[in-house]
């Protein structure tokens, strides 16, 4: 089975370039951080690599190792902002294992008790709430 190639026409790449618009919470030189807008929970956030690859079996050990601060860094912005129980960090890697987006990253959802996870195949979340959630997370960056 041979790898398949990267395709820049991804929605996360198309994000990246401005082509498509996002509620963004954290940008650096490697990574940034955008609320999905299908979330699986309240605060659901993807922390997306510039560097193109199209999952962790084909990406850069090097900017993998600057991507999981960043997912480290967002994720403890997520659960403050939130004042979350805990939070799930998913990745997934090819369409087998559930990728339908074929452009590295990592969700990042706050937890809370006795709340499950909503199917990601839902339907998109009002801008209001997105806005909302993505200045929570911006304020818990700016305190850190």
């Amino acid at each position: 089975m041979t790898a398949e190639a990267y395709d820049d026409q991804n929605i996360f790449a198309r994000i990246m370039r401005g082509d498509i618009p996002a509620h963004k919470v954290y940008e650096d030189d490697r990574a940034i951080a955008i609320m999905d807008v299908m979330p699986q929970g309240t605060g659901h956030t993807l922390v997306i690599p510039k560097a193109a690859s199209r999952n962790l079996l084909d990406a850069d050990p090097e900017a993998l190792a600057g991507l999981i601060r960043v997912v480290q860094t967002v994720a403890k912005a997520v659960k403050d902002a939130f004042d979350a129980d805990g939070v799930t960090i998913i990745q997934f890697n090819e369409a087998a294992a559930g990728q339908s987006v074929f452009h590295l990253h990592f969700h990042v959802i706050p937890r809370f008790e006795g709340v499950a996870l909503r199917p990601h195949i839902g339907g998109m979340e009002a801008d209001d709430v997105l806005a909302s959630g993505a200045g929570k997370i911006r304020a818990a960056l700016a305190k850190s």
